[in-house]
């Protein structure tokens, strides 16, 4: 099952860069996404029901953690590849993206989950730097699709930033290894993510907190934290509305991923608290300069990715907080967020064709073009900001009162991080969804099935969390303890 999940994204991957734009190219993306979310449920049940397990000799590796993720992973996959059928399509006729530009974008769509996949799964923590750096390089190249001036800019911006980024989460995963191989000895073995975790007391203390600060600082710009976010912004607003969808739900996921994962190890090795005094510092200047950047912003695509910076931030926060009910928290927050942010994205692409701008002075009367797309918008603000009762608002609370009970000195500056998020976020949105119906506003055919889908699911998560949801959870918050 392990190596479906692999091996479908790839497959797809190579079979749409011969027919990316013929006219079921579109149809092809989605069933081999769906593929891979049915391949990434019954691996998830399988670990459910046995345990975490390794594959291919040591080299992959399932436990409640990763794999919950896979699925995350692999269901806004889906989905985001049901909504670009008809966006896309649209952008196609517009003359907004070319023959070889739609090619492009199915293929790399397929690679870019595909090096998510491998993130998450590989036991090596080598193979994970790897991995982390072709989803880099997949998706700078989709964030330049429309190859404006701006397009360019951002995708290069991003490609330095992150570039760097991941030189420093090379030289500390140097640093573990050269920990790890005076206890594992030379070789691979020395580098799984298995091996590492049975010998974390015996690695050298001073050693793992300096590779922690370069790996914090490697990944870290893959998450998006302050003051290594620059790239976010600048990707979000002019690539793809689909690829702003999976950047912000998920890719900084998979990076968050990489963070907690060392975050365990050091935490083993110091019997410290050290890197979670690191991970909490990073989260909170994140929310408050994230939240604070919502204010004066114009582009609505641009808005959305400062608020993925800052719920990345409540989430490294809580991770490095610590303890059963924080991690909890954090662990829902992850899911709730890339469900919430992907369905924003969309109806924010649509309101974006239906006003032919991203300005959101220029975006008005949503509720009288198409009600689906400006109530869709409306919910999915309520949703992120997290008003009750939906999924982001029980995280939160979750977190707040972890916060409260570990850190209470830290309460006020999350509390005005959270404050001045949602103040403006319904500032610059209410306009947007009210008013008159611009002369200049066309009707188009939304994708509105991904969007309820996603709120549906955002609202049920915080009025009833299924028992086998919250098992999941629980173990997996034991795992990071």
């Amino acid at each position: 099952m392990l190596l479906i999940l692999l091996l479908v994204p790839l497959f797809a991957a190579v079979i749409l860069a011969f027919v990316g734009d013929r006219k079921f190219a579109p149809e092809i993306n989605i069933i081999g996404s769906a593929a891979t979310f049915a391949a990434g449920a019954g691996l998830s049940l399988q670990v459910y029901e046995q345990g975490p397990m390794l594959a291919g000799g040591k080299f992959f590796f399932v436990d409640a953690f990763n794999v919950y993720l896979s699925v995350l992973t692999s269901f806004v996959s889906m989905t985001t590849a049901i909504f670009s059928r008809r966006y896309m399509r649209l952008e196609r006729e517009h003359g907004r993206v070319g023959h070889v530009g739609m090619r492009f974008y199915h293929a790399m769509f397929q690679l870019f989950i595909f090096a998510m996949l491998l993130c998450l799964l590989t036991n090596n923590i080598g193979v994970l730097w790897i991995a982390m750096e072709l989803a880099t390089l997949s998706t700078v190249l989709l964030v330049s699709l429309y190859r404006t001036p701006s397009a360019i800019e951002a995708a290069w911006k991003y490609f330095i930033l992150c570039g760097v980024g991941i030189a420093q989460a090379l030289f500390g995963t140097v640093l573990l290894y050269f920990a790890a191989e005076k206890v594992l000895g030379e070789g691979g073995e020395a580098l799984l993510w298995t091996n590492l975790n049975k010998v974390s007391g015996s690695l050298e203390p001073t050693v793992l907190s300096l590779a922690f600060v370069f790996l914090m600082v490697g990944y870290g710009t893959k998450v998006g934290l302050v003051p290594l976010h620059n790239w976010l912004p600048d990707a979000h607003s002019e690539g793809p509305t689909p690829i702003s969808a999976v950047l912000s739900g998920l890719l900084l996921n998979i990076a968050l991923y990489a963070l907690v994962r060392c975050k365990v190890l050091v935490d083993g090795s110091t019997g410290t608290h050290h890197a979670g005094n690191i991970m909490m510092g990073f989260g909170i200047i994140s929310i408050l300069v994230a939240a604070f950047s919502l204010l004066r912003q114009k582009d609505i695509k641009r808005m959305f990715s400062y608020s993925s910076i800052e719920h990345m931030g409540i989430a490294t926060f809580a991770f490095g907080l610590g303890g059963p009910i924080a991690t909890f928290g954090a662990l829902l927050h992850m899911l709730v967020h890339s469900l919430a942010k992907s369905a924003i994205f969309f109806t924010a692409g649509h309101a974006s064709q239906m006003h032919r701008t991203q300005d959101m002075d220029k975006i008005t009367g949503l509720f009288k073009g198409n009600p689906l797309v400006g109530w869709g918008l409306m919910f999915g603000v309520m949703a992120i900001a997290g008003m009750p009762p939906f999924g982001v608002f029980m995280s939160e609370f979750l977190i707040l009162t972890a916060t409260i009970k570990e850190a209470p000195w830290m309460t006020p500056f999350l509390l005005l991080g959270l404050g001045v998020a949602f103040a403006a976020l319904f500032r610059r949105v209410q306009p947007m969804v009210a008013g008159g119906l611009p002369p200049h506003q066309r009707p188009i055919k939304a994708a509105h099935l991904p969007v309820m889908l996603h709120m549906a699911l955002v609202l049920m998560l915080g009025v009833y969390m299924p028992e086998f949801l919250n098992n999941w959870l629980h173990v997996a918050a034991e795992l990071l303890k």
